[in-house]
């Protein structure tokens, strides 16, 4: 399969992260910590970059999130975006504080006036604000003719309130429709981006848990991004939000749009399995992921088949009863004792990180 050429857009500069473009497909996640709790947000945020998030959103559903922002953006590394429902008086708060970026829903936030009084804040200070639509929150009137969120009214929704923007000289936007049902997140993104040159955050929301949130993302994502429609990825999931960023990138390298970062391919086990694959492979990717260069890693579970196999792995290991082997380009390098098969294959992964320049 050949992927789509990515949809030509617009560019916006969120921090120092660009957005849409020519720029690389960055990765968002949002903090599940009450903002006014700057040491438990902070740790998150921290968390979340250590992890390779790029951009974080956090809530602002008060005026003590609102207070808290400017210590949280002073100790973030990476850009914040306040997310703002209902009460624009917040979103000019967020803004006044140092956001760097503003998420709306036009399905909550009001009118124009109050619309054009965010615009106004966001265009002196420079920061671009993401129309973010969601099938839970659409417009009365959408609904009421529809019945109920459809991938049309959530790409009208989204138009409505570019038009909304354009007439008030603003343009500097970022859009996401989403919804929870996988097929209508697709379509609402393609209807969307046949309609205007913004860039797009596309995700699949309230996806759910690691497994089945992680199943239904790749899915979702995977078609967009590979029809080329897609600036900016979040992976929704119900649990510790740095969960989501190993899977955002999975997603991005298996389509080959990111290149970076340990990447562990292990086989499915059969009855020749001589080690616990499953677990060594965790504990690779645990103790391996602060590792930026692009190096593939094979973890098989046995010698006969193993190293063949994985012959287009960067190194790996396959189990061989009390002595496991290591290898590179399906060629035996060196027979180690099982005991240290784990420790022995991330010295190799760091050697080689090391080598490349890129160890973190």
């Amino acid at each position: 399969m050949t992927l789509r050429p990515r949809r030509k857009t617009r560019q916006v500069t969120i921090g120092y992260v660009e957005v849409g473009g020519d720029a690389p497909i960055s990765i968002q996640s949002m903090t599940n910590t009450r903002t006014d709790e700057v040491e438990a947000t902070v740790s998150q945020i921290d968390c979340l970059t250590a992890a390779g998030c790029e951009i974080v959103r956090v809530a602002v559903p008060d005026s003590e999130s609102v207070s808290a922002l400017p210590e949280i953006l002073i100790r973030s590394s990476i850009p914040i975006v306040g997310d703002i429902h209902f009460d624009h008086r917040l979103g000019l708060g967020a803004i006044e504080a140092g956001v760097h970026a503003l998420r709306i829903n036009p399905g909550n936030i009001g009118g124009k006036e109050r619309v054009a009084e965010l615009v106004a804040a966001a265009r002196e200070k420079h920061i671009p604000i993401r129309v973010g639509v969601n099938a839970g929150s659409l417009e009365k009137d959408i609904l009421e003719r529809d019945g109920h969120p459809t991938a049309e009214g959530l790409a009208e929704s989204a138009g409505r309130q570019v038009k909304l923007m354009e007439s008030l000289g603003f343009s500097d936007l970022v859009l996401s429709l989403k919804a929870s049902d996988v097929m209508m997140t697709i379509e609402a993104n393609r209807l969307i981006a046949s309609r205007c040159d913004y860039p797009l955050h596309v995700g699949v929301t309230e996806a759910g848990t690691l497994v089945s949130g992680a199943v239904r993302s790749a899915v979702g994502l995977g078609v967009l991004l590979a029809e080329g429609i897609g600036d900016t990825v979040r992976v929704s999931l119900a649990g510790p939000p740095e969960d989501e960023i190993p899977v955002a990138r999975a997603i991005l390298s298996s389509l080959g749009l990111r290149h970076g970062g340990v990447t562990v391919i292990a086989c499915p086990t059969c009855g020749r399995t001589e080690i616990d694959v499953a677990d060594v492979a965790a504990r690779v990717e645990e103790a391996t992921a602060d590792i930026l260069a692009p190096i593939m890693v094979a973890v098989m579970g046995c010698a006969v088949n193993g190293p063949g196999e994985a012959r287009e792995a960067d190194v790996g290991v396959a189990g061989g009863g009390r002595e496991a082997i290591l290898f590179r380009g399906g060629n035996i390098v060196e027979r180690i004792d099982e005991d240290d098969m784990v420790e022995r294959l991330i010295s190799e992964i760091r050697i080689i990180a090391e080598a490349s320049g890129s160890s973190e």
